[in-house]
């Protein structure tokens, strides 16, 4: 016969300890009728009488006795393993695993980690990075974040800030080449190129022509799948690059690169935290993503304003004013 072995077990145990069915029924916060069909099942279930009842007094049998001596342990150890389960997923501290893009993405992580690690110092950082999409479930990941709409189904998804791709490069390089003030012109000029880790395609730029945004493939004079290796590239006047808003807005605003062709920027896609549902996650994760939204919705640290584009979009325009 089908019984439910915990609830029998646990309705024995508190029947014992108290002495009294009725009171076992009352901790436990079920009816009388419930523990009287609980510890029936379980006698009919071992065939054998576990109490010795009578209208006033409730004693175990020998059966009973070594039945209780066996289980209480185990069960006792389970209930501190719940309870252990339920404190882990109220702290800020112990494991937290993070997931998100290597390239881009890798120092506004850095800085969001090490800000959440001085906030609650028990924390401990498991943090993946890699730029294919791997499964976040069989990965056990507690946050995730990615660019772009989320390959998992069953998450939730907050926008973060949009990724702007700027064609750029250093005035050093536009003092021996020229500007190109055109589309057109790029193919008269050394263009950088990413090839993606995962594909080990070398991926097109992204060019904005009215509404639409068209791949545009370019014949690399430097191609590298690290970005930061194109960046230095294009720092050092080697080539022009297109680079992501987020590498490139600190160079950018120190002078150090110079915009152009800034209409044709497109608006390609945004950066988003992924994460489980709410209820289901520890505290630590649901306050790790709290601060992420805080920190990096619209920052406008990660997006270059119209303003520190257009003025500069045009080296020999800031020259004519210089």
């Amino acid at each position: 016969m089908a019984i439910n072995e915990l609830r029998s077990i646990t309705t024995f145990i508190k029947a014992a300890e108290l002495g009294s069915l009725r009171k076992a029924a009352q901790d436990l916060g079920i009816s009388p009728q419930a523990a009287s069909k609980a510890l029936a099942q379980l006698e009919s279930h071992l065939d054998a009488r576990l109490f010795h009842r009578t209208t006033r007094v409730m004693s175990l049998t020998d059966a009973g006795q070594r039945l209780l001596e066996d289980v209480q342990p185990a069960v006792l150890g389970m209930q501190r393993a719940l309870l252990n389960a339920r404190a882990a997923k109220d702290e800020f501290a112990g494991p937290l695993r993070i997931a998100g893009p290597r390239t881009t993405f890798q120092p506004i992580l850095w800085r969001l980690v090490e800000e959440f690690c001085e906030i609650h110092p028990g924390i401990q950082p498991d943090v993946l990075l890699e730029d294919r999409v791997g499964n976040w479930v069989e990965d056990r990941v507690d946050v995730g974040f990615r660019l772009g709409a989320s390959p998992h189904e069953g998450v939730i998804a907050r926008r973060l800030f949009p990724l702007q791709m700027v064609i750029c490069g250093s005035p050093a390089y536009f003092e021996q080449h020229g500007v190109p003030e055109t589309l057109g012109a790029l193919a008269t000029h050394r263009c950088s190129a990413f090839r993606h880790p995962a594909t080990g395609k070398v991926v097109p730029w992204h060019i904005k022509l009215g509404d639409q945004t068209v791949d545009q493939p370019v014949v690399p004079a430097i191609c590298s799948n690290d970005e930061l290796f194109e960046l230095h590239a294009v720092l050092a006047g080697k080539a022009l690059g297109q680079l992501a808003g987020v590498t490139a807005a600190p160079f950018i605003r120190a002078g150090q690169l110079v915009p152009i062709l800034v209409d044709h920027m497109p608006d390609i896609a945004s950066y988003f935290v992924y994460f489980g549902s709410k209820t289901s996650q520890p505290a630590r994760a649901r306050a790790f993503i709290d601060l992420a939204v805080q920190r990096l919705v619209n920052n406008p640290d990660y997006v270059l304003s119209l303003e520190e584009l257009l003025p500069m979009s045009s080296p020999g325009k800031r020259n004519a004013k210089d």
